[in-house]
C-alpha cells in the first residue's frame, strides 16, 4: 500500500453535497446548458441565496442588480457562477479547525485562486478550471489537520516562506498538500485534467507529461504566499516554469493584479 493509501485509511472523507457532486459531473460535459447549471444549484436554497447575495456585491463584476441565477449566469457567465458555486460547497464541507486560521486559510485559497485564473488569462486561456484548482489546492493541507496534528503544527511553523509548506510537506508526509487534494478530487470524481494539475502542482517541471494547469497553480500558490502588490515580486517566480508555461513577463509586470483584490473568502 502507498504512502498515500495509508494516509486516506487515517481520515474521514470529507462528505460533499449531492448539488456539489452534480455541480462537479457538469465540468466535464461540454453540452451542460445554463438552465440546467442553475436549476442544480436551485436545489440548494441556501446556496442560491449565498449567491444572490455575493452577485450583488461589487466583486462579482456585474454592472447592475441581479435577480436571478439565470440573471447572475447571463450576465457573468456559466463558468463563474458553477465554480463559485463549487466554492461555498467546499467551504461548508471542511469544518472550523481549532488552532486553524481559518480566515486566513480561505482568504489564502481565494487569492491563489485568482492568481490562477489571471495567469491562465495571460495565456489565452478561459480560466474557470485555473480558478477552481487553485481554490482546492490546500484543501489537502485540512486533511493533514485531521490525520496527524502534530505534523500539521510542525508544518505550519513560522517563517512561511514561499514553497516552504510543500517541502514540509514532503519531508514529513512523503507527499504534498497537492497530491493529498488530487487523490481526493479523483474519489469526488473530478476531470482528469484538475486531479493531474493538482498532482504536480508543488514540482510542476517534474510532471511527464507535463501539466500547464499543474504549473500555473505552483506560480499562483507562490503568489498567494507572498501577499504584494509589487510586480517586482514576479522576479522571484522559478524561471523553469516561467519560461515551460511561455508566459509573457512584461505583461504581467503591466497587469499584475493587487492580493487583495482575491482574498474574499467564499
Amino acid at each position: 500500500m502507498s504512502e498515500l493509501s495509508s494516509f486516506f485509511h487515517a481520515v474521514k472523507l470529507p462528505v460533499i453535497s449531492e448539488v456539489a457532486h452534480a455541480l462537479i459531473k457538469t465540468l466535464d460535459d461540454e453540452d451542460a446548458s445554463a438552465t440546467q447549471i442553475s436549476a442544480i444549484i436551485a436545489r440548494d436554497p441556501a446556496l442560491t441565496a449565498k449567491l444572490m447575495r455575493l452577485a450583488n456585491s461589487a466583486r462579482f463584476g456585474v454592472a447592475r442588480g441581479v435577480t436571478s441565477l439565470d440573471d447572475a449566469i447571463a450576465m457573468a457567465g456559466l463558468g463563474h457562477v458553477r465554480t463559485l458555486a463549487l466554492a461555498a460547497c467546499f467551504a461548508e464541507t471542511f469544518p472550523d479547525l481549532p488552532g486553524l486560521d481559518t480566515d486566513e486559510f480561505w482568504k489564502s485559497s481565494m487569492a491563489c485562486a485568482g492568481y490562477a485564473k489571471w495567469l491562465a488569462f495571460c495565456l489565452g486561456d478561459d480560466g474557470q478550471d485555473a480558478w477552481l484548482a487553485g481554490m482546492m489546492m490546500r484543501l489537502g493541507e485540512l486533511l493533514i489537520y485531521q490525520a496527524a496534528p502534530a505534523t500539521f503544527a510542525e508544518i505550519e511553523e513560522q517563517p512561511h516562506l514561499p514553497g516552504g509548506r510543500w517541502e514540509r510537506e514532503t519531508r514529513l508526509l512523503g507527499f504534498s498538500e497537492g497530491h493529498i487534494t488530487a487523490e481526493l478530487c479523483r474519489r469526488w470524481n473530478f476531470p482528469v485534467v484538475i486531479v493531474s494539475a493538482l498532482e504536480s502542482a508543488s514540482d510542476p517541471m517534474a510532471a511527464h507529461p507535463f501539466s500547464k494547469l499543474g504549473a500555473i497553480i505552483h506560480l499562483a500558490s507562490l503568489l498567494a504566499d507572498t501577499p504584494s502588490d509589487d510586480p517586482a515580486i514576479l522576479e522571484s517566480l522559478p524561471q523553469d516554469v516561467v519560461t515551460a508555461l511561455q508566459l509573457n513577463r512584461e505583461w504581467m509586470h503591466k497587469k499584475f493584479p493587487s492580493h487583495a483584490s482575491f482574498s474574499a473568502a467564499p
